[in-house]
């Protein structure tokens, strides 16, 4: 909760989860992302200093396949799509594959884990 609190005070912008790790991601609400950024990039730097860890910034969409997107970039995947109760994440080439899955599946787990929380959704697939 102090994490929470310390986020929205430093960057004004609305929180919807926070998962601490490694490395924290933050789940902001849609249309705050930019807020949460702050010019140039000055609230991502001063939060990472205030908690002495990296953090990840993910903007909610209430559109599955648009917030998997966000989660997945860099990568871009060809199409992504519900499909009884699985999401299918389509790629044409390996490289961006491996991407999305990421060592030791360890990205695809994350995105799984995170989609998840949100959605009603059984498992992300990279097909």
């Amino acid at each position: 909760m102090k994490v929470i609190t310390l986020f929205e005070n430093v960057t004004g912008a609305k929180l919807k989860d926070c998962i601490s790790g490694k490395s924290t991601v933050f789940v902001v609400q849609e249309g705050e992302i930019g807020k949460a950024i702050g010019k140039k990039g000055a609230n991502i730097v001063k939060i990472e200093r205030m908690l002495k860890k990296k953090i990840k910034l993910i903007e909610f969409k209430e559109d599955i396949c648009k917030f998997v997107s966000g989660l997945i970039y860099p990568a871009i995947a060809k199409e992504i799509k519900e499909e009884e109760g699985f999401l299918n994440i389509y790629s044409d080439d390996t490289k961006t594959k491996s991407i999305i899955i990421g060592r030791d599946r360890n990205r695809l787990e994350f995105v799984n884990n995170l989609v998840k929380r949100y959605f009603n959704i059984k498992e992300v697939k990279v097909v």
